[in-house]
C-alpha cells in the first residue's frame, strides 16, 4: 500500500468517524485513500470551518476531531480553529498536506514552515519526512490531543511521501488510566472542608472533560455546598439545584462572585485558570485553595494551592465526601434567591427588539435539558453564559479560552454529527454569523438541522459595549446586514424573522420542528448591556457578613 493509504488505516485505527475539510492538490492521495474508507469526509467551504467543526466534535466527545487542509493557505486557515481548541483544551488532531520533500528547501509556490507556524498553538506538531514514520506519527498526535489536559496536534504530509510504497500497520491504540490520589491528600483536604467557616465549590471545565459530574454532583450534594461555575462548564451541577450559585465569568463583581468573596476554602473541581483568571475572585490571594484535577495547577500568584489532590477527579469527589462533615447552615440561600429572581425578571417582559434575558428565558423553555445550544462570541456570548440555565454538562457549549468568533454554525453541524437523536440550536450575533455562515451549504448537503437564532444588532456589539464602559462613545463598530431571510431562502433553509417579542416562542418552536436548517432573524435590545454595567457596579451582596462556623 501507500503511504496515505496508510495514514487512513491509522485514522480507522483511532476510531476517527469523520475527517472535516476541503481537497487540495496536496492532498489528494488521503482523499482518494478515503474512498475506500468507512471514515465520512465533510467537504466544508472554508478550512476554518473544517476546524471549529473537528473543534466540537472534540469538546462534546471527547474524542479527537479531524480536519484537513491542502498546503499553503489551506493551512493557514486551519489556524483560528486549531488555536481555539488548543486553548480550550479540546482534542483535536489537524493534518495538511504539503509540497514534495524535494522542494522544501527553497523558495517554492505555496510552501510555508508548516510545522514552525502550528508548534506554538498545539500540544504536538510533526512533518511526515519518512513514509516508515506514519504509524507513530499519528499514534502519538492521537496520545497527545486527547491526553489531560487535551488539546489540538498537528501533522504535515508531503506529497510524495504520501505516495511512498511500504508494508506496515496501524500501532495499537493503548490509553493510560489516570492514577487515584493520594490518600494523605484526600484527607487533608477533608479536614480543610470539615474545618472551613464558609466553603464553595468552583467548578471548571475540565470535570466534564474527565467525566466527573456523577461523582460531582454526589460530591456537594451529600456535603451540601454551594458550587458555582465556569462558562464552560455549563450544566455540570444543574442549574435548577438549590446548591448551584450560577455561572461565574464577567469582569464585574456579579452576584455569583459574592460567594467566592465570602468563601473561605475554595475547592476548584477541573478548574483551569484560562477560564477565568483568579486575580478575578481571589485579588487578594488570601482563600484557601483545594486543587482537585488530574495535573498540578497552573503558577498564579493569585492562585496558590493549599492542598492539591491530584488523579483521577471521580475517584478524588468520592473520597473526600466520604471524609468530609458535610454543612448544616446554608448561609447562602439569599444569594440563591438573588440569582432565582434575576433569572425570572424579564419571564415576561414584552419589550421589543428583545431583550437577551428574555431570549434566553425563552430559549430554556423551547429547548429540552439534554438539548445543545451552542454560543457563538459576542455580546451574546455573556448572556448567554450569564443566563441560560443548564441542566446537563456540554449542553451550553462556549468557547471562552480563546474565545474566537464564527465557530457557532461549524459547530453545529459537528453537534449534529455527535449527537444526531439531540436539537441544536446555536446563538449567534450578526457579525459571528456572517464569519462562517457558507457553512449552511454545507449542512443542508450533509443532513445536519439545526436551528440559527441570530441577535440581530448591525454593530460588534461587545465592542460597543467595552467602548461605551471605557470612552462613552463607540468608534467604527457599523455595518449593514443582509436579509437573513432571504439569505437563508438562497441556501434552501427555512427563514424567520422575529417582529414581536410573543413571536419568539413559537417560531423558534416551528423552527425546531422543521427538521432542517432554519434561521431566525431577532433583532436585540443591546441598551441592556450598559445597564447591566451600571446595575453591577452599585450591586451589593444579599449575604450576611459571616458570623462564626456555618455548621
Amino acid at each position: 500500500m501507500n503511504a496515505a493509504t496508510l495514514f487512513v488505516r491509522c485514522l480507522e485505527n483511532e476510531g476517527v468517524e469523520y475527517v472535516f475539510g476541503v481537497p487540495g492538490e496536496e492532498n489528494i492521495d488521503i482523499m482518494d485513500a478515503l474512498l475506500e474508507s468507512p471514515i465520512r469526509f465533510i467537504t466544508t467551504r472554508h478550512e476554518q470551518g473544517a476546524a471549529f467543526m473537528a473543534d466540537v466534535y472534540g469538546r462534546l466527545t471527547g474524542r479527537a476531531g479531524v480536519c484537513l487542509a491542502t498546503l499553503g493557505p489551506g493551512a493557514t486557515n486551519l489556524i483560528t480553529g486549531v488555536a481555539d481548541a488548543n486553548v480550550d483544551s479540546a482534542p483535536l488532531v489537524a493534518i495538511a498536506g504539503q509540497g514534495a520533500t524535494t522542494r522544501l528547501h527553497k523558495e517554492s509556490h505555496q510552501i510555508l514552515d508548516l510545522v514552525d507556524l502550528f508548534k506554538p498553538i498545539t500540544k504536538y506538531a510533526a512533518q511526515v519526512l519518512d513514509a516508515e514514520i506514519v504509524p507513530e506519527v499519528v499514534r502519538k498526535a492521537f496520545k497527545v490531543a486527547q491526553a489531560e489536559k487535551p488539546g489540538a496536534a498537528f501533522i504535515e504530509f508531503p506529497e510524495n511521501v504520501a505516495r511512498a510504497e511500504l508494508d506496515k500497520r496501524p500501532i495499537r491504540v493503548q490509553k493510560a488510566a489516570t492514577p487515584e490520589p493520594p490518600s494523605s491528600k484526600i484527607d487533608e483536604a477533608a479536614q480543610l472542608i470539615s474545618q472551613a467557616r464558609c466553603p464553595v465549590v468552583l467548578v471548571g471545565n475540565g470535570a466534564i472533560r474527565q467525566q466527573a459530574v456523577p461523582a460531582l454532583r454526589h460530591f456537594v450534594d451529600a456535603l451540601q455546598i454551594h458550587a458555582v461555575n465556569t462558562f464552560m462548564a455549563a450544566g455540570a451541577i444543574p442549574s435548577s439545584s438549590p446548591l448551584s450559585l450560577g455561572t461565574i465569568g464577567l469582569k464585574a463583581n456579579d452576584l455569583p462572585w459574592f460567594a467566592l468573596e465570602q468563601a473561605d476554602v475554595v475547592v476548584c473541581v477541573g478548574y483551569d485558570i484560562v477560564e477565568y483568571h483568579p486575580e478575578l475572585w481571589n485579588p487578594a490571594a488570601d482563600k484557601i485553595i483545594i486543587n482537585v484535577d488530574t495535573l498540578p495547577a497552573e503558577v498564579d500568584e493569585c492562585y496558590a494551592v493549599t492542598c492539591g489532590v491530584l488523579g483521577d477527579i471521580t475517584a478524588s469527589l468520592y473520597g473526600i465526601a466520604r471524609r468530609a462533615q458535610p454543612r448544616i447552615a446554608n448561609p447562602f440561600a439569599p444569594l440563591r434567591a438573588a440569582i432565582v429572581a434575576d433569572r425570572e425578571a424579564y419571564a415576561a417582559d414584552e419589550g421589543f427588539p428583545v431583550k437577551p434575558q428574555k431570549i434566553l428565558w425563552d430559549l430554556r423553555a423551547v429547548l429540552s435539558p439534554d438539548d445543545i445550544l451552542i454560543s457563538d462570541v459576542g455580546a451574546h456570548k455573556m448572556w448567554t453564559a450569564r443566563m441560560f440555565q443548564a441542566e446537563q454538562p456540554n449542553t451550553c457549549i462556549v468557547s471562552n479560552g480563546f474565545a474566537s468568533m464564527g465557530i457557532a454554525v461549524p459547530g453545529a453541524i459537528a453537534a449534529r454529527l455527535a449527537f444526531p437523536d439531540r436539537k441544536v440550536l446555536v446563538v449567534t450575533g450578526d457579525a459571528g454569523f456572517m464569519m462562517n455562515s457558507q457553512e449552511i451549504e454545507t449542512a443542508l448537503r450533509v443532513g445536519t438541522p439545526f436551528v440559527v437564532l441570530i441577535w440581530n444588532d448591525s454593530e460588534y456589539g461587545l465592542i460597543t459595549w467595552h467602548q461605551l464602559r471605557h470612552f462613552g462613545r463607540p468608534s467604527n463598530i457599523a455595518f449593514t446586514n443582509p436579509d437573513f431571510v432571504r439569505y437563508a431562502e438562497s441556501f434552501g433553509a427555512k427563514g424567520y424573522r422575529v417582529e414581536k417579542t410573543a413571536d419568539l416562542v413559537p417560531t423558534l418552536q416551528e423552527a425546531l420542528a422543521s427538521n432542517t436548517v432554519a434561521i431566525v432573524d431577532c433583532p436585540v435590545d443591546y441598551s441592556e448591556n450598559m445597564k447591566l454595567t451600571a446595575r453591577l457596579a452599585t450591586l451589593r451582596s444579599p449575604l450576611a457578613e459571616p458570623q462564626g462556623a456555618a455548621r
